[in-house]
C-alpha cells in the first residue's frame, strides 16, 4: 500500500505538471483535510498577471472555502517547492497542522533554507514540517523547467 505522505505529494506532483503545461513555474500543492483533499492548485502568477498566485495561496483560500473557516487545523499541506516567506505566513496564518515539501528552494525557502519560519516560537503558531518528501522528483521538474529556459534564451516567466 502507498503511504499516504507519498501519494498527497504526488497529487501536487500532478499540479506542478499543471504549471509547466502552462508556461508557469513547476509548483503545485494539496491541502488535506481528514482524509480529504479539500485544496489543490498550481503557480499561476503569469496567468493571472498576479505576484501572490502562488500555489500553497490558492489552495489555502480553496481549503478556507471547501471548510467555511479560515482556520485550518488538522490540515496538512503538500508543495514541491520549500514555501517562500508569503505563502509560510499564509499557512501560519491558516494554522495549517503540518507542512510536507518536496524540493528546497535555496533563493526564496524559509522552511529550513534561509530560516524556518514555520517553527519560530514567536509566531502563535508552529506547523510540524517535514522536508524533502519525494525531493527528487520535485526538484527534477523544475530543474528541467529552468534548463529549458535557460536554452530557449528567455527570461523565466517566475523570476
Amino acid at each position: 500500500m502507498l503511504d499516504d505522505n507519498v501519494r498527497y505529494m504526488q497529487y501536487a506532483i500532478r499540479e506542478a505538471q499543471r504549471a509547466l503545461e502552462a508556461g508557469e513555474v513547476p509548483v503545485g500543492c494539496v491541502i488535506v483535510h481528514e482524509g480529504d483533499i479539500i485544496g489543490k492548485a498550481h503557480n499561476q502568477r503569469e496567468t493571472l498577471q498576479d505576484p501572490t498566485a502562488h500555489a500553497e495561496i490558492i489552495a489555502i483560500t480553496q481549503a478556507a472555502a471547501a471548510v467555511g473557516s479560515w482556520r485550518l487545523e488538522n490540515a496538512k499541506l503538500y508543495v514541491t517547492l520549500e514555501p517562500c516567506p508569503m505563502c509560510a505566513g499564509a499557512i501560519i496564518l491558516a494554522r495549517i497542522e503540518e507542512v510536507y515539501f518536496g524540493a528546497y528552494d535555496p533563493k526564496a525557502g524559509v522552511c529550513g533554507t534561509l530560516m524556518n519560519l514555520l517553527e519560530d516560537k514567536r509566531f502563535n503558531h508552529q506547523p510540524k514540517v517535514f522536508p524533502g518528501l519525494m525531493a527528487e522528483e520535485c526538484g527534477a521538474l523544475l530543474s528541467s523547467f529552468f534548463r529549458k529556459i535557460r536554452q530557449d534564451g528567455r527570461q523565466p516567466l517566475g523570476s
